[in-house]
């Protein structure tokens, strides 16, 4: 009987390693899609206590996804291959012109700099990158095209993880050697995490770039436009919303706009950087963590915060779902490794 065990075992094993194999190019979409699935779990059982139909939870929840992820894109794209449409090549190579040669008027401190900036300024050849634009627009193309397809997939597995999800948790507890309250615990922390961390995520970045829009509608920009690539790029770690203001502060004060340009750079910096992004982010967290979730995430704000970042670094823009997920997962295998064993020692 044991030997049949073991090749039992193996075998299962064995197959297990065949799927994944299998599913190796969708296995971090799928991980997404589930995690995603867990987070937005307390709206999943709001809709069905109401409805009380099993397809229409996921039905919902999937279209209020694609609309958060897709409508933004759609406009932004549309808006941008308008705007690259009606630019003339001449003004940007002036603007250009009048940045490499511009003076920058710093502290007697801080002189040092000023070189080293135009240093690298001289050394940017425009004819150069106008030869080479074609082949960063097939670049850009291409990663957007294969981020776009990375939605669709992640979009369509989200509604089928929650269509099944019961199925799957009752599946999953049956296969793991952990009693009932064990496997429900580490589910429950995981889920109350990855909650905090998706609507963190969402409002954080709403609100950054309603931030960015309200300053750029003032100067004659296209407000919903910079909103939502200002909300994209404040996700990237440390350079963040500077991939934004930067080109269009330095761009105004090529225009001779130079109050412009010091407005947009402060604002940026002071009221979205430093106090939206730094101070009332961690407050965003511990609000959600508190008023949304049934049992607040015993997990620090500020560790949260951190393992977004490092996801991130670690796994580009999904990092921010995947950083938070690995964490909460690790302390609630710690705690239950600690708690089997205080249970162990006192046998």
């Amino acid at each position: 009987m044991m030997n049949g065990r073991y090749f039992l075992i193996s075998l299962v094993l064995f197959v297990f390693f065949c799927v994944l194999y299998l599913f190796r190019p969708f296995l971090l979409t799928i991980a997404i899609a589930i995690l995603m699935a867990v987070a937005t779990a307390n709206l999943h059982h709001k809709i069905f206590i109401r409805y009380k139909r099993k397809i229409i939870a996921p039905i919902v929840l999937t279209v209020l996804m694609s609309l958060l992820f897709f409508a933004p894109m759609a406009y932004a794209g549309f808006s941008f291959a308008i705007l690259v449409k009606n630019i003339d090549i001449t003004i940007l190579q002036d603007a250009f012109q009048k940045i490499k040669t511009m003076e920058f008027d710093l502290p007697e401190n801080l002189n040092y700099i000023e070189p080293k900036v135009k240093e690298i300024l001289n050394n940017i050849d425009f004819n150069s990158l106008g030869k080479n634009a074609l082949n960063y627009a097939s670049n850009f193309t291409k990663s957007g095209a294969k981020f776009f397809t990375e939605l669709v997939v992640i979009v369509i597995f989200y509604f089928f993880v929650n269509y099944y999800g019961i199925e799957l948790v009752n599946f999953f507890r049956k296969l793991l050697p952990l009693k009932k309250d064990e496997f429900e615990n580490i589910l429950s922390e995981v889920s109350n995490v990855m909650s905090v961390v998706f609507y963190s995520v969402i409002i954080t970045a709403i609100f950054e770039g309603i931030l960015f829009a309200f300053c750029l509608i003032f100067f004659g920009y296209d407000g919903l436009l910079m909103g939502i690539l200002y909300a994209v790029s404040s996700l990237i770690p440390l350079i963040g919303g500077a991939l934004l203001w930067l080109p269009v502060g330095l761009y105004e004060y090529s225009l001779g706009n130079h109050t412009n340009a010091i407005i947009i750079a402060l604002y940026s910096i002071i009221v979205i950087s430093i106090i939206a992004d730094t101070f009332i982010k961690p407050l965003i967290i511990k609000y959600i963590n508190n008023k949304f979730l049934k049992t607040p995430a015993k997990i620090n704000e500020l560790l949260i915060f951190f393992s977004m970042i490092a996801g991130i670094s670690t796994f580009g823009f999904w990092g921010v779902i995947l950083g938070p997920a690995i964490l909460a997962l690790f302390l609630s295998v710690v705690k239950l490794y600690i708690l089997v064993s205080e249970y162990d020692l006192k046998k």
